[in-house]
């Protein structure tokens, strides 16, 4: 068999770990601007914001993208 190597970036990665990941990295007011959703704009926090993200699949495919930045922005 075969070994097949997984190029995807999000692949094992939760949307809790992401979460945690740009908070810390680009901070909640940055990440409000970046993906304008009231969940990071008002009175934040993670608990809310990953229920928000995993009901809302817009939001959460902008998130996904700002991790993707924020691979190759920590990489350089």
């Amino acid at each position: 068999m075969t070994d097949q190597i997984n190029t995807d970036p999000l692949h094992g990665v939760s949307l809790e770990m992401i979460l945690t990941r740009l908070v810390e990295y680009y901070g909640w007011e940055k990440m409000g601007k970046s993906v304008d959703i009231r969940c990071f704009n008002n009175n934040p926090d993670i608990k809310s914001s990953l229920k928000f993200l995993r009901r809302t699949p817009w939001a959460r495919n902008k998130v996904e993208e700002l991790y993707l930045i924020y691979i190759i922005e920590t990489l350089k």
